[in-house]
């Protein structure tokens, strides 16, 4: 059952989405999938830190023969995104030439990090490129990306929780919450 509040670092944030209610769009994300790559067997591209607890659902719920390997992709300084991609760590081209990837992110914001690894990944030739995103803040996006799966579309409010954090912190919270007004 999920707290009427919760505090980290000093900051109040508010109930936003249950962990019943992200288990289910994840399960349902992950049926999309197999349906979509049945008879493939996709590379998931999972992006640390945030997109792990994310990512270790979706897979699960995936029917499909697939593979997993993880990278690093950051452009958050405290409560914002920085929109500067700063780092790519721990892909190499012979990870994906060739193959159908899907890059899992655990929010997509103003989507520059994005749109600035995309160009990155395609370099590396894989067969195909697909996003799913558990957040999507639509308000946000500043840049044209196409995200094939998004878990929720979410307002212009900072989250925390399931994977998603504050300076590193409330990450294994089970649930979403939103920063209070």
């Amino acid at each position: 059952m999920m707290k009427d509040h919760i505090k980290v670092h000093g900051l109040a944030f508010r109930p936003y989405l249950s962990q019943e209610q992200i288990a289910e769009r994840v399960g349902e994300i992950g049926q999309q999938i197999s349906r979509d790559y049945e008879g493939k067997s996709p590379l998931f591209l999972a992006v640390l830190n945030g997109a792990f607890m994310f990512a270790a659902d979706l897979i699960r719920a995936c029917a499909i023969d697939c593979s997993i390997t993880f990278i690093r992709l950051s452009s958050y300084e405290g409560l914002n995104s920085s929109g500067k991609l700063k780092t790519v760590i721990g892909l190499q081209k012979e990870d994906v030439k060739g193959q159908d990837v899907i890059i899992i992110e655990d929010i997509v914001d103003t989507g520059h990090t994005m749109s600035e690894f995309l160009p990155q990944l395609a370099e590396m030739e894989p067969a195909s490129v697909a996003i799913a995103s558990l957040l999507v803040k639509t308000e946000a996006l500043e840049c044209d990306i196409d995200i094939q799966y998004t878990g929720f579309e979410i307002p212009m409010k900072f989250v925390i929780g399931y994977g998603l954090d504050y300076d590193g912190r409330g990450r294994n919270i089970p649930d979403i919450y939103q920063l209070a007004d």
